[in-house]
């Protein structure tokens, strides 16, 4: 894999695009991802995004059954687990291109002695979190053309909606900057690996249970 610098942060500027353009376009019609290659991987993280998203907000009624809102519970982990087993995917096939770098392939033939320096945010989660920015956009802006809402809820709307433009370009920005310091060589890509427990039935204390049975069942 070789991918350079300004390569890289075409490649991801192609993807956030892509998550606003699909969030206008899911929202018409039945959502599924065509790109392949790393566009379709991020492009398939977003989708879980969009789904989350609605099953969010169904979950939130309160003129439905108990069934319903534990069927949104179940879903909801289920998309969650998906959607984070897809960042760090996403987070691997970057690490991977990164480490083709020249500054980084300087670094791992000859070691500095000093420690290497790691971001506190991997690209694949701020990608992640352009995903859940595309989503609130969408709806913000929504909220500022409805009809039946008054001019405060407009009004305050708008404050919102302005506010998450600016920190949608920022973190854009921040992203770029992080590639740049890649490909410098001061900072080192890394996976990190969230390893969730609580939809593992063997690390899950309720699911296992202290007889095997699990106390989900036994309520």
């Amino acid at each position: 894999m070789s991918v350079g610098t300004n390569r890289l942060k075409s490649l991801l500027g192609t993807c956030w695009h892509k998550q606003v353009e699909m969030v206008q376009l899911w929202h018409g019609c039945d959502p599924c991802v065509q790109e392949k290659g790393f566009v379709g991987l991020v492009l398939a993280q977003h989708l879980k995004n969009f789904q989350l998203w609605h099953v969010e907000d169904r979950a939130r009624r309160t003129d439905v059954d108990g069934e319903t809102i534990a069927q949104c519970k179940r879903q909801i982990d289920r998309l969650n687990q998906e959607r984070n087993d897809l960042i760090e995917e996403v987070d691997a096939w970057l690490v991977e291109a990164i480490l083709e770098f020249p500054a980084q392939r300087a670094l791992q033939d000859h070691p500095v002695g000093a420690r290497p320096i790691y971001n506190t945010e991997t690209l694949g989660c701020a990608l992640d979190r352009l995903s859940i920015l595309s989503l609130k956009l969408y709806h913000m802006q929504e909220q500022t053309d409805r009809p039946d809402a008054d001019w405060d809820h407009i009004h305050e709307c708008r404050q919102k909606l302005s506010i998450l433009q600016e920190q949608y370009r920022d973190l854009t920005q921040a992203i770029l900057d992080l590639v740049e310091e890649y490909g410098q060589g001061s900072k080192v890509p890394k996976v990190y690996y969230q390893l969730k427990m609580y939809n593992d039935p063997s690390l899950n204390p309720e699911l296992y249970g202290c007889s095997g049975t699990s106390r989900l069942e036994e309520n």
